[in-house]
Protein backbone atom coordinates (compact mmCIF):
# COMPACT_ATOMS: atom_id res chain seq x y z
CA UNK A 1 0.00 0.00 0.00
CA UNK A 2 1.35 3.27 -0.94
CA UNK A 3 -0.20 7.14 -0.66
CA UNK A 4 -1.18 6.63 -4.55
CA UNK A 5 -3.24 3.66 -3.84
CA UNK A 6 -4.97 5.84 -1.10
CA UNK A 7 -5.73 8.16 -3.70
CA UNK A 8 -6.94 5.95 -6.33
CA UNK A 9 -9.20 4.72 -3.57
CA UNK A 10 -10.34 7.95 -2.68
CA UNK A 11 -10.90 9.14 -6.41
CA UNK A 12 -13.13 6.14 -7.52
CA UNK A 13 -15.24 6.69 -4.17
CA UNK A 14 -15.77 10.26 -5.19
CA UNK A 15 -16.74 9.54 -8.90
CA UNK A 16 -18.32 6.37 -7.42
CA UNK A 17 -16.84 4.99 -11.28
CA UNK A 18 -13.87 3.04 -12.10
CA UNK A 19 -13.72 4.35 -15.81
CA UNK A 20 -14.55 8.34 -14.58
CA UNK A 21 -11.91 7.90 -11.99
CA UNK A 22 -9.38 6.92 -14.56
CA UNK A 23 -9.86 9.40 -16.36
CA UNK A 24 -9.87 12.32 -13.45
CA UNK A 25 -6.21 10.13 -13.01
CA UNK A 26 -4.98 10.21 -16.35
CA UNK A 27 -4.54 5.98 -16.41
CA UNK A 28 -5.61 3.52 -17.97
CA UNK A 29 -9.00 1.76 -16.32
CA UNK A 30 -7.47 -1.58 -16.21
CA UNK A 31 -4.53 -0.44 -14.90
CA UNK A 32 -6.53 1.05 -11.75
CA UNK A 33 -8.39 -1.73 -11.66
CA UNK A 34 -5.26 -3.72 -10.52
CA UNK A 35 -4.30 -1.20 -8.35
CA UNK A 36 -7.10 -1.42 -6.21
CA UNK A 37 -7.33 -5.02 -6.01
CA UNK A 38 -3.91 -5.00 -5.26
CA UNK A 39 -4.94 -2.37 -2.40
CA UNK A 40 -7.83 -4.85 -1.14
CA UNK A 41 -5.51 -7.67 -1.08
CA UNK A 42 -2.98 -6.22 0.79
CA UNK A 43 -4.94 -4.68 3.77
CA UNK A 44 -7.37 -7.67 3.52
CA UNK A 45 -10.74 -6.30 2.85
CA UNK A 46 -13.10 -5.31 0.37
CA UNK A 47 -13.56 -1.74 0.03
CA UNK A 48 -15.94 -1.21 -3.51
CA UNK A 49 -18.31 -3.48 -4.69
CA UNK A 50 -18.85 -3.59 -8.03
CA UNK A 51 -22.65 -3.38 -9.33
CA UNK A 52 -23.94 -3.08 -12.89
CA UNK A 53 -25.23 0.05 -11.74
CA UNK A 54 -21.76 1.40 -10.47
CA UNK A 55 -19.16 1.40 -7.42
CA UNK A 56 -20.79 1.07 -3.90
CA UNK A 57 -19.04 1.51 -0.92
CA UNK A 58 -18.73 -1.50 1.55
CA UNK A 59 -18.89 -0.77 5.52
CA UNK A 60 -14.86 -1.71 5.92
CA UNK A 61 -14.60 0.25 2.91
CA UNK A 62 -16.12 3.36 4.84
CA UNK A 63 -13.59 2.96 7.64
CA UNK A 64 -11.11 2.61 5.50
CA UNK A 65 -11.41 5.90 3.12
CA UNK A 66 -11.92 7.81 6.42
CA UNK A 67 -7.95 7.11 7.19
CA UNK A 68 -7.16 7.64 3.56
CA UNK A 69 -8.71 10.43 3.46
CA UNK A 70 -7.17 12.33 6.40
CA UNK A 71 -3.29 10.88 5.31
CA UNK A 72 -3.54 12.10 1.95
CA UNK A 73 -4.48 15.19 3.86
CA UNK A 74 -1.76 15.62 6.14
CA UNK A 75 0.61 14.60 3.17
CA UNK A 76 -0.52 17.16 0.95
CA UNK A 77 0.09 19.56 3.79
CA UNK A 78 3.67 18.54 4.82
CA UNK A 79 4.33 19.08 0.79
CA UNK A 80 2.68 22.33 1.29
CA UNK A 81 4.60 23.30 4.29
CA UNK A 82 8.19 22.44 3.01
CA UNK A 83 7.51 23.29 -0.82
CA UNK A 84 10.04 25.62 -2.57
CA UNK A 85 8.62 28.66 -3.16
CA UNK A 86 5.28 27.99 -1.78
CA UNK A 87 2.50 30.24 -1.92
CA UNK A 88 0.39 31.16 1.49
CA UNK A 89 -3.00 29.70 0.02
CA UNK A 90 -6.24 30.44 1.82
CA UNK A 91 -7.68 27.72 3.12
CA UNK A 92 -11.20 27.60 4.99
CA UNK A 93 -14.34 24.85 5.52
CA UNK A 94 -17.83 24.45 6.45
CA UNK A 95 -20.31 22.61 6.65
CA UNK A 96 -23.79 24.10 7.18
CA UNK A 97 -27.67 23.56 7.36
CA UNK A 98 -29.60 24.82 4.39
CA UNK A 99 -30.18 28.14 6.12
CA UNK A 100 -30.85 31.39 3.86
CA UNK A 101 -29.75 33.80 6.44
CA UNK A 102 -26.06 31.31 6.81
CA UNK A 103 -25.85 31.56 2.76
CA UNK A 104 -26.27 35.48 3.32
CA UNK A 105 -23.87 35.51 5.59
CA UNK A 106 -21.69 33.31 3.73
CA UNK A 107 -22.26 35.76 0.89
CA UNK A 108 -20.54 38.66 2.94
CA UNK A 109 -17.42 36.48 4.10
CA UNK A 110 -16.98 35.71 1.02
CA UNK A 111 -15.67 39.26 0.18
CA UNK A 112 -13.30 39.19 2.29
CA UNK A 113 -11.64 36.49 0.23
CA UNK A 114 -7.92 37.62 -0.67
CA UNK A 115 -7.97 37.77 -4.99
CA UNK A 116 -3.77 37.98 -4.68
CA UNK A 117 -3.16 34.61 -3.18
CA UNK A 118 -4.63 30.82 -4.13
CA UNK A 119 -7.81 29.88 -2.06
CA UNK A 120 -9.77 26.54 -1.20
CA UNK A 121 -12.82 27.46 0.19
CA UNK A 122 -15.39 24.63 1.10
CA UNK A 123 -19.02 25.37 1.76
CA UNK A 124 -21.49 22.63 2.04
CA UNK A 125 -25.21 22.86 2.89
CA UNK A 126 -26.06 19.37 5.06
CA UNK A 127 -28.08 17.93 8.15
CA UNK A 128 -26.42 17.66 11.29
CA UNK A 129 -24.84 14.46 11.31
CA UNK A 130 -22.99 14.71 8.45
CA UNK A 131 -21.71 17.53 10.27
CA UNK A 132 -20.62 16.44 12.69
CA UNK A 133 -18.99 13.72 11.32
CA UNK A 134 -17.20 15.84 8.72
CA UNK A 135 -16.00 18.19 11.73
CA UNK A 136 -14.80 14.62 13.86
CA UNK A 137 -12.75 13.43 11.04
CA UNK A 138 -10.95 16.19 10.01
CA UNK A 139 -12.27 16.70 6.86
CA UNK A 140 -14.34 20.10 7.48
CA UNK A 141 -12.79 22.60 10.54
CA UNK A 142 -16.16 24.20 10.76
CA UNK A 143 -20.09 23.43 11.22
CA UNK A 144 -23.11 24.52 12.06
CA UNK A 145 -25.60 22.25 13.55
CA UNK A 146 -29.32 22.66 13.59
CA UNK A 147 -31.27 21.02 16.25
CA UNK A 148 -34.63 21.30 18.54
CA UNK A 149 -33.78 22.86 21.77
CA UNK A 150 -36.18 19.89 23.28
CA UNK A 151 -32.68 17.37 22.12
CA UNK A 152 -30.12 19.75 23.38
CA UNK A 153 -28.80 16.92 25.86
CA UNK A 154 -28.46 14.93 22.69
CA UNK A 155 -26.47 16.80 20.83
CA UNK A 156 -24.10 18.35 24.02
CA UNK A 157 -23.40 14.41 24.74
CA UNK A 158 -22.33 13.77 21.26
CA UNK A 159 -20.09 17.09 21.25
CA UNK A 160 -18.60 15.96 24.49
CA UNK A 161 -18.29 12.55 22.85
CA UNK A 162 -16.24 13.30 19.65
CA UNK A 163 -14.10 16.42 21.44
CA UNK A 164 -16.04 19.67 19.41
CA UNK A 165 -16.56 22.70 21.57
CA UNK A 166 -19.68 24.71 20.71
CA UNK A 167 -21.26 27.94 20.72
CA UNK A 168 -24.59 28.38 20.49
CA UNK A 169 -25.12 31.24 17.68
CA UNK A 170 -29.21 31.75 17.66
CA UNK A 171 -32.18 30.47 18.82
CA UNK A 172 -35.45 31.05 16.91
CA UNK A 173 -38.70 29.59 16.16
CA UNK A 174 -39.91 28.27 12.40
CA UNK A 175 -41.84 30.26 10.10
CA UNK A 176 -44.36 29.14 7.26
CA UNK A 177 -43.00 30.32 3.70
CA UNK A 178 -45.60 29.98 0.94
CA UNK A 179 -46.21 31.96 -2.21
CA UNK A 180 -47.35 34.83 -2.29
CA UNK A 181 -50.34 33.49 -4.29
CA UNK A 182 -50.71 30.53 -1.95
CA UNK A 183 -54.53 30.64 -0.71
CA UNK A 184 -53.36 30.84 3.30
CA UNK A 185 -50.76 34.00 2.25
CA UNK A 186 -53.76 36.19 3.19
CA UNK A 187 -54.45 34.99 6.28
CA UNK A 188 -53.91 36.75 9.55
CA UNK A 189 -53.63 33.54 11.71
CA UNK A 190 -52.99 29.85 10.51
CA UNK A 191 -53.33 27.10 12.01
CA UNK A 192 -52.06 23.25 11.77
CA UNK A 193 -54.99 22.09 11.13
CA UNK A 194 -55.35 24.90 7.85
CA UNK A 195 -52.38 23.07 6.11
CA UNK A 196 -53.91 20.00 5.62
CA UNK A 197 -55.05 20.56 2.62
CA UNK A 198 -51.77 21.32 1.25
CA UNK A 199 -48.15 20.01 0.20
CA UNK A 200 -45.39 20.28 2.66
CA UNK A 201 -42.01 21.06 1.45
CA UNK A 202 -39.46 19.29 3.88
CA UNK A 203 -35.78 18.13 3.98
CA UNK A 204 -35.02 14.45 3.97
CA UNK A 205 -32.71 13.78 6.09
CA UNK A 206 -33.46 15.04 9.62
CA UNK A 207 -31.18 13.67 12.62
CA UNK A 208 -31.65 13.40 16.54
CA UNK A 209 -28.62 11.41 18.25
CA UNK A 210 -29.38 8.01 19.74
CA UNK A 211 -33.01 8.26 18.31
CA UNK A 212 -34.36 6.12 14.96
CA UNK A 213 -34.51 8.19 11.76
CA UNK A 214 -38.04 7.53 11.63
CA UNK A 215 -38.67 9.07 15.56
CA UNK A 216 -36.35 12.14 14.39
CA UNK A 217 -38.81 12.36 11.40
CA UNK A 218 -41.82 12.51 13.92
CA UNK A 219 -40.35 14.88 16.04
CA UNK A 220 -40.26 17.08 12.90
CA UNK A 221 -43.24 16.42 10.91
CA UNK A 222 -46.37 17.58 11.92
CA UNK A 223 -49.50 14.69 12.19
CA UNK A 224 -52.51 17.04 10.35
CA UNK A 225 -50.04 16.68 6.94
CA UNK A 226 -50.25 13.99 4.88
CA UNK A 227 -49.05 15.13 1.44
CA UNK A 228 -44.73 15.96 1.43
CA UNK A 229 -42.30 16.67 -0.79
CA UNK A 230 -38.55 15.56 0.32
CA UNK A 231 -35.86 17.69 -0.72
CA UNK A 232 -32.04 17.73 0.23
CA UNK A 233 -30.85 21.00 -1.09
CA UNK A 234 -31.84 24.93 -0.91
CA UNK A 235 -32.13 25.61 -4.55
CA UNK A 236 -34.89 23.39 -5.35
CA UNK A 237 -37.28 24.31 -2.28
CA UNK A 238 -37.52 28.01 -3.34
CA UNK A 239 -38.23 27.24 -7.05
CA UNK A 240 -40.72 24.96 -5.67
CA UNK A 241 -42.97 27.46 -3.19
CA UNK A 242 -42.82 30.05 -6.24
CA UNK A 243 -44.09 27.74 -8.73
CA UNK A 244 -46.21 25.44 -7.09
CA UNK A 245 -48.72 27.46 -5.48
CA UNK A 246 -50.01 25.02 -2.71
CA UNK A 247 -47.19 24.25 -1.29
CA UNK A 248 -45.50 25.21 2.17
CA UNK A 249 -42.33 25.13 4.32
CA UNK A 250 -41.16 25.77 7.90
CA UNK A 251 -37.88 27.48 8.22
CA UNK A 252 -35.59 29.36 9.31
CA UNK A 253 -35.78 33.52 8.81
CA UNK A 254 -35.45 34.25 5.51
CA UNK A 255 -33.70 37.45 4.41
CA UNK A 256 -36.55 39.73 2.51
CA UNK A 257 -34.77 40.33 -0.60
CA UNK A 258 -35.08 36.32 -0.92
CA UNK A 259 -38.72 36.53 -0.62
CA UNK A 260 -38.79 39.31 -3.21
CA UNK A 261 -36.97 37.65 -5.58
CA UNK A 262 -39.17 33.84 -5.37
CA UNK A 263 -42.44 35.83 -4.99
CA UNK A 264 -42.94 34.69 -1.47
CA UNK A 265 -43.73 35.46 2.12
CA UNK A 266 -43.36 34.52 5.67
CA UNK A 267 -46.60 34.24 8.07
CA UNK A 268 -46.36 32.93 11.64
CA UNK A 269 -47.78 29.99 13.36
CA UNK A 270 -48.64 30.41 16.56
CA UNK A 271 -49.73 26.90 17.64
CA UNK A 272 -45.86 25.92 16.19
CA UNK A 273 -44.41 26.31 19.31
CA UNK A 274 -40.88 24.20 18.92
CA UNK A 275 -37.64 26.27 19.32
CA UNK A 276 -34.71 25.65 16.88
CA UNK A 277 -30.90 26.22 18.17
CA UNK A 278 -27.84 26.76 15.06
CA UNK A 279 -24.99 25.67 16.88
CA UNK A 280 -21.25 26.76 15.52
CA UNK A 281 -19.19 23.25 16.34
CA UNK A 282 -15.11 22.98 16.02
CA UNK A 283 -12.74 20.22 17.49
CA UNK A 284 -11.35 21.30 20.36
CA UNK A 285 -7.43 20.72 19.80
CA UNK A 286 -8.56 23.20 16.78
CA UNK A 287 -6.88 27.11 16.79
CA UNK A 288 -9.40 29.36 14.78
CA UNK A 289 -7.80 30.82 11.94
CA UNK A 290 -8.60 34.85 10.58
CA UNK A 291 -10.62 33.32 7.91
CA UNK A 292 -12.82 31.57 10.37
CA UNK A 293 -13.40 34.23 13.01
CA UNK A 294 -14.32 36.30 9.97
CA UNK A 295 -16.92 34.03 9.12
CA UNK A 296 -17.93 33.47 12.19
CA UNK A 297 -18.58 37.42 12.62
CA UNK A 298 -20.66 37.06 9.64
CA UNK A 299 -23.00 34.57 10.10
CA UNK A 300 -23.29 36.10 13.53
CA UNK A 301 -24.10 39.95 12.07
CA UNK A 302 -26.67 38.22 9.74
CA UNK A 303 -28.39 36.51 12.64
CA UNK A 304 -28.68 40.00 13.96
CA UNK A 305 -29.99 41.26 10.87
CA UNK A 306 -32.32 38.64 9.98
CA UNK A 307 -33.24 36.29 13.31
CA UNK A 308 -35.22 38.43 15.42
Amino acid sequence: MNILHLKYAVEIEKTRSISKAAENLFMAQPNLSRAVKELEESIGITIFNRTSKGITVTDDGEEFLRYARKIISQVDEVEAIYAKNRQVKQKFSVCVPRASYIANGFAEFSKKISTSMPAEIFYRETNSSTAIEKVADEEYNLAVVRYQSAFDRQFRDMFAEKKLAFDVIADFSYKLIMSEKHPMARKSSISLKDLGSYIEICHADPYVPSLPQTDAKKAELSEFVDKRIYVYERGSQFELLENVKTTFMWVSPVPEELLRKYHLVLRNCDENDKIYRDVLIYRKNYKLTELDKAFITDICEAKRKYVK
